[in-house]
């Protein structure tokens, strides 16, 4: 039981992260999403990746906190494939080792394109998300959000489209 914590906590934990953007209610969300696995797991079958039928129950308990604290609960899901916020990210993260100057700017450029990628319909910027922090795989981010392959990364796609349209009508 230990080992299934950990290897699969970062990628729920991440996962709800990116769904709710509070770290205190994504460490809670993870912990009641393994007791509940814990709990039910004789009836995992097998029929998709372990973390992937983990991410299910979580996104299943996020939106159960969402109806009680009566928020709306997102119902589209996105389609396409970006590295727009990859490589956003990794430039923060390169320039981490580079002056105070340096990291102040890809900061804020990795702030802008996490403030694009809120403006995106809901399911692709979760599609969006997934695929950026959480490094899953267009098959994987099917199985969580209950689509196809082929759906993710054509919703993936799209969303990146968007940001890059919207980035190139910004800077005109």
């Amino acid at each position: 039981m230990e080992e299934l914590y950990e290897q699969n906590a970062k990628i729920v934990y991440y996962f709800i992260y990116s769904l709710c953007h509070d770290r205190e209610l994504a460490e809670e969300l993870t912990q009641e999403t393994f007791f509940r696995a814990f709990q039910s797991l004789e009836r995992y079958n097998g029929t998709c990746k372990l973390s992937s039928w983990l991410c299910q129950i979580a996104k299943h308990l996020y939106y159960q906190h969402l109806r009680r604290v009566n928020r709306e609960v997102p119902t589209d899901l996105p389609d396409s494939e970006t590295d727009i916020g990859r490589s956003a990210a990794a430039a923060y993260a390169l320039d981490s080792e580079k002056s105070p100057e340096r990291r102040a700017i890809a900061k804020l450029e990795l702030l802008d394109v996490l403030k694009d990628m809120q403006r995106l319909p809901a399911q692709m910027r979760e599609v969006m998300y997934l695929r950026i922090t959480g490094d899953l795989s267009f098959k994987e981010i099917g199985d969580i959000l209950g689509k196809s392959e082929n759906w993710a990364r054509v919703n993936f796609y799209r969303g990146k489209e968007l940001l890059l349209k919207r980035r190139m009508q910004n800077e005109s």
